[in-house]
C-alpha cells in the first residue's frame, strides 16, 4: 500500500480529477497549500524588465498557491497513479509540481473496522 502526495498547479486540478477518475482511482483528498520549489519563476520574469525597473523586484521568491492531492493506492496501482498524475500535470515548465510516494503501513475503514487493501477503492 502506498501513500501518494502530489503538489500540483491549481489550474490543473480539474484535469487531474478527471484523469484519476478515468484511471479508476477516484478517491483522493485535495487541499490548498503554499510553497516554492527550486525554480526561479519570479526572477525569470524580472529579467525581462528593463534595467531601470529590475532592481525594484524583490530577490526573495514568493510562496505560490498550489494544491496537494493525497491518495492511498495498492502497490499494484502505484505506477498507474504516478503515470496518471504526470500525464495530467506535465507542462514542461518550472512549477509543474512534485509527486512523493511513501510506504503506507495500513488503512482502516472507520465504519466497518476493516483494514488493509480491501478498504481502498
Amino acid at each position: 500500500m502506498k501513500l501518494i502526495l502530489a503538489i500540483i498547479r491549481i489550474a490543473k486540478m480539474q484535469e487531474t480529477k478527471s484523469a484519476l477518475q478515468a484511471a479508476g482511482l477516484p478517491s483522493f483528498t485535495a487541499m490548498p497549500v503554499l510553497g516554492r520549489g527550486n525554480g526561479h519563476g519570479d526572477m525569470e520574469k524580472a529579467h525581462n524588465y528593463d534595467a531601470e525597473h529590475r532592481d525594484l523586484i524583490q530577490e526573495v521568491p514568493r510562496l505560490k498557491s498550489k494544491r496537494m492531492i493525497t491518495l492511498v493506492v495498492t502497490d499494484e496501482n502505484k505506477d498507474k497513479a504516478v503515470e496518471t498524475l504526470i500525464k495530467a500535470n506535465q507542462t514542461g515548465a518550472s512549477g509543474d509540481g512534485k509527486i512523493f510516494v511513501i510506504d503506507n503501513v495500513d488503512s482502516v475503514h472507520i465504519r466497518t473496522a476493516e483494514s488493509g487493501d480491501k478498504t481502498l477503492d
